[in-house]
């Protein structure tokens, strides 16, 4: 399988859609601080990184995951990259809601019908899969087929990993934590010093001692 881990690491750095500030940790919504914030909406933003990121999903898609039928979003950030992969992969596309609407045909799932369909759930970001679980499961009840997540950057965290493994859906991400911090180590984006910090937060990001 092609491995686009440290490639996509460093186009999520240059365009900035990756920030690492050990010095200036961010706040999460949990409360948790941290040295690595992600916003993946920035790749759509600069032509040519979209489109290498979009093409290595499709790639990515097509190795893992060959008999899909329907490439489905998470709303939001997940929508405009499952348009441009099924567009790439020439399949139907849709996207779920967080929840159903109080108005119309009050519709959750969007676009195409994922009923008796093999789907891949399109993710930007995978922290502690919540929420991607939810969609998994939306599509679930009506009637489709899940082989998997595939998703750009994943932070590798012990507790979405686990929740993935116990809801047994697979998750294919682009990139992830180490080989990021290892490019950003590469090409002078953070010190040793900060290396050593970033890597002692993803050992335990509730233990606020590695900002020490």
């Amino acid at each position: 399988m092609t491995d686009f881990s440290k490639d996509i690491a460093k186009v999520l750095l240059d365009v900035k859609a990756v920030f690492l500030k050990p010095s200036e940790p961010f706040t999460w919504a949990s409360g948790i601080k941290s040295p690595i914030y992600c916003d993946n909406r920035l790749i759509l933003g600069n032509v040519k990184e979209r489109v290498y990121v979009e093409t290595a999903l499709s790639k990515m898609i097509q190795e893992n995951y060959p008999d899909v039928e329907v490439i489905m979003g998470t709303s939001t950030a997940g929508i405009p990259h499952a348009a441009y992969v099924s567009d790439l992969l020439d399949l139907p596309m849709g996207y779920v809601r967080t929840s159903a609407k109080d108005h119309g045909r009050q519709n959750q799932i969007e676009g195409a019908d994922p009923k008796g369909k093999k789907v891949v759930v399109i993710e930007d970001l995978i922290s502690t899969a919540g929420s991607v679980l939810e969609v998994c499961n939306v599509l679930k009840e009506h009637g489709a087929e899940v082989l998997g997540i595939a998703s750009i950057f994943t932070y590798n965290l012990a507790k979405g990993k686990k929740r993935l493994a116990e809801a047994n859906v697979v998750n294919n991400s682009l990139s992830n934590f180490e080989s990021l911090a290892e490019v950003a180590l590469l090409n002078n984006y953070i010190s040793k010093e900060e290396y050593q910090k970033v890597l002692k937060f993803r050992e335990n990001p509730d233990d606020a001692s590695w900002m020490e």
